[in-house]
């Protein structure tokens, strides 16, 4: 217990929820003050936030850890971030010759690798295979039922699972070993024409990841396919993309258009730079489920009826964003803001807030927020989905 706490004042390192126009007070715990400083803009709201949207931010580091021989795996279903009914996360890695084994499911599966190499293979339902490499950046999209697995090359990896059903979990999978553990051995031998005891060895259990050897070069694995390989390649190069620039960052679009086999997930990866922001605008066909790889921002959701809310993101957070809620995304550290814009659909599709204004009659708009001359000269009708403006930009600052 504390005596009185004017007899405690905290130290100026420590955040209070106070702002600058004097409201709040101290806050002397018990408290998280490191979770504190990490969500400044909940602990101390901007004055525009308002009503009681729900939580719109989780952290993988706040989930449970699956940890195996060969590598480990942990998710966000709605189970940890309610609203998030369209899509969900899993982040794994496997160790060198790590395997998350051979498995299929109900959902697509869409993923980004972001640290080392993998090697991945599918069979279609017309037993054509795919068998590829793939590194820092590159995709890949297994069509739902399509049976595939994925193993870690020499310098072992790390990547991010995306599924088209917020209720997802990898580890209720349809896995090759659970099946052979629940199936008798006279069934097994039936089916593949040989002796029981061909299965004396069959795991009793699934798998799931397990270690196994550094596979060899690509092309000593390769397997002849009388059927021919899979009409849509199932990876896709996101970095050898030529990104759009524009003042405050750039883009990479990746969606049917020119990753053919992602038919039901789209994406934007996005780079903000310091001062820079993602622009007011909203996405009309879909949800936006977001995972965050480098830097720190913040973002505002509005929702309409006089509701906003302001979460801070970095490294390892998954954002949401109900279909159509307005919303931008500014970088609030020194470094690049670095993170994904996710959508259970075949294309991406964003509005621009700037771009709308400036393709309507400027009468209408002018009346309509009572807009200065200034402002109205300044709308834009190309798109720029990240801006920056010289003497405009955000910086980090104490009070809101």
């Amino acid at each position: 217990m504390k005596n009185n706490p004017r007899d405690q004042a905290p130290n100026n390192q420590i955040p209070q929820p106070i702002r600058s126009d004097g409201t709040g007070w101290w806050d002397f715990g018990p408290r998280n003050v490191m979770r504190d400083i990490q969500n400044p803009d909940l602990l101390v709201p901007p004055v525009t936030d308002a009503g009681s949207l729900p939580n719109l931010r989780f952290s993988f580091s706040d989930t449970n850890m699956q940890l195996n021989h060969g590598g480990w795996s942990r998710e966000v279903t709605v189970r940890e971030l309610p609203i998030a009914t369209t899509l969900a996360g899993v982040n794994m890695a496997l160790t060198p010759g790590g395997i998350r084994e051979l498995h299929w499911h109900m959902e697509a599966e869409w993923a980004i690798m972001l640290v080392g190499r993998a090697r991945i293979t599918a069979v279609d339902q017309n037993g054509r295979n795919f068998i590829q490499d793939v590194g820092v950046g590159d995709l890949w999209y297994f069509p739902p039922g399509i049976p595939h697995s994925i193993q870690g090359l020499e310098e072992g990896c790390e990547f991010l699972l995306v599924f088209d059903n917020g209720n997802f979990s990898d580890l209720s999978t349809l896995s090759i070993s659970d099946w052979f553990a629940h199936t008798p051995k006279d069934v097994l031998s039936a089916n593949f024409g040989v002796p029981e005891s061909a299965f004396a060895n069959v795991p009793d259990k699934q798998l799931y990841i397990f270690q196994g050897q550094i596979p060899g070069p690509i092309e000593t694995q390769a397997v002849p396919d009388p059927y021919g390989t899979v009409p849509q390649s199932f990876s896709h190069r996101l970095l050898a993309q030529k990104p759009l620039e524009f003042p405050g960052g750039n883009v990479r679009i990746a969606d049917s258009s020119n990753f053919p086999a992602s038919v039901t997930i789209a994406t934007a990866f996005v780079e903000v730079k310091p001062g820079g922001m993602r622009e007011l605008h909203w996405h009309p066909n879909a949800d936006e489920w977001q995972y965050y790889i480098s830097g720190k921002g913040r973002m505002t959701v509005f929702s309409g009826v006089g509701t906003a809310r302001t979460f801070d993101y970095q490294a390892g957070d998954v954002g949401y964003v109900p279909r159509a809620f307005g919303h931008y995304i500014q970088n609030t550290g020194t470094e690049s803001l670095w993170f994904l814009e996710m959508f259970k659909s075949n294309r991406f599709e964003d509005v621009s807030l700037n771009q709308w204004m400036a393709l309507t009659p400027q009468q209408l708009v002018q009346q309509n927020v009572n807009a200065t001359p200034e402002l109205m000269n300044s709308l834009r009708k190309e798109k720029w989905p990240v801006v920056k403006y010289p003497g405009y930009s955000y910086y980090p600052r104490s009070g809101k």
